[in-house]
């Protein structure tokens, strides 16, 4: 179902964060995922609102079935599709001007079961991507990367900073703290700018309710009007940004931030498991069951996964603009209306 125009109302005072957009080629890789429905989404809206004349070419290992699912994205002049998997598609001809990197496998099966080709597609996709960037002239790569590359966050810190080093823990975020890595140097070698989001937890239309995000499976079991099964205590701490918030950082780092600096993208507002579905259910206006099935030790601090946004507020200016019930209610009335 396709995004209303009021979802970008924070880019339609952005004229001077596009100025520089007229007539230039974007390519993203990536596009078919929640954050590449977004991110093209909120491209084409920009790009008709500011009569900008860009382009965007996304690649998708299959742009027919992603087209035929998704048919309002089909026949716009300004975007096309390149056919491929991110680890050895064609390079399309021309420059671009900006590449996003944005494909990555953030999925816990393949996490537990494969690690290594978890490892490959983010490692080896990236060095593709700077191999295409390089080639094709560009002034500004972005490789999408994830609070994961801090490892377990300490109970006692209330944020993640990106002045913490931390330790990845997961073939995920040894992966994506490898590819900035090799985004930075790629880019000082090459002369391009490499712009480093690090992204954490999100709600909103597009996502799938069916992985392992709990966010997502607490609406869905409200949709449903079935138990809400928390597996641990409930005790630990999750943000959510609104993915229009999303949207909107993701472009102000891309054609605002500084090179080679890692950026927190997410809430640093904290909610707990255990509240979380009691909120969703409470915007639902269902009755269904909430199980907890841990314990919780007495005394012991709650893990917690939640950034620091001041890096994004005082360089960028960027700060959430949905607060959480009405990210959630959103998302609700969204995926409502399509099962309609």
């Amino acid at each position: 179902m396709r995004l209303q125009p009021h979802e970008f109302a924070a880019l339609d005072a952005q004229r001077e964060l596009f100025a520089g957009c007229a007539g230039r080629r974007f390519f993203l890789s990536g596009g078919t995922g929640f954050f590449g429905k977004w991110l093209l989404s909120s491209f084409l809206h920009i790009n008709r609102a500011y009569g900008l004349n860009a382009s965007l070419t996304a690649l998708s290992r299959d742009p027919q079935a992603f087209l035929s699912s998704h048919p309002w994205f089909a026949g716009e002049p300004s975007l096309s599709f390149v056919r491929g998997d991110v680890r050895n598609f064609p390079f399309p001809a021309g420059t671009f001007d900006f590449v996003i990197h944005a494909a990555t496998e953030a999925s816990a099966k393949l996490e537990r079961e494969k690690p290594s080709e978890m490892h490959s597609v983010i490692v080896d996709g990236t060095v593709r991507m700077l191999d295409f960037a390089a080639q094709a002239g560009a002034a500004r790569f972005m490789a999408v990367s994830s609070g994961a590359v801090y490892g377990t966050q300490p109970p006692g810190m209330p944020r993640l900073p990106e002045t913490y080093e931390g330790s990845p823990v997961t073939a995920y975020g040894r992966g994506k703290r490898e590819a900035e890595r090799l985004s930075v140097e790629a880019g000082s070698r090459h002369g391009f700018a490499t712009l480093l989001p690090r992204c954490f937890a999100f709600v909103g239309p597009y996502l799938n309710l069916d992985i392992h995000f709990a966010i997502g499976n607490f609406i869905r079991d409200c949709l449903q009007d079935r138990p809400i099964v928390i597996e641990g205590d409930g005790t630990p701490l999750r943000s959510y940004l609104y993915a229009a918030d999303l949207a909107e950082w993701l472009w102000t780092i891309l054609l605002r931030g500084e090179p080679a600096r890692p950026y927190n993208v997410g809430s640093d507002q904290a909610v707990s498991i255990c509240d979380l579905a009691h909120r969703i259910r409470e915007c639902a206006g269902t009755k269904n069951d909430i199980v907890v099935k841990g314990h919780r030790i007495e005394g012991a601090l709650p893990a917690r996964y939640v950034p620091s946004v001041d890096r994004a507020s005082t360089e960028l200016g960027l700060r959430p603009r949905c607060a959480l019930g009405e990210a959630v209610a959103r998302t609700l009335a969204w995926h409502r209306f399509k099962m309609t």
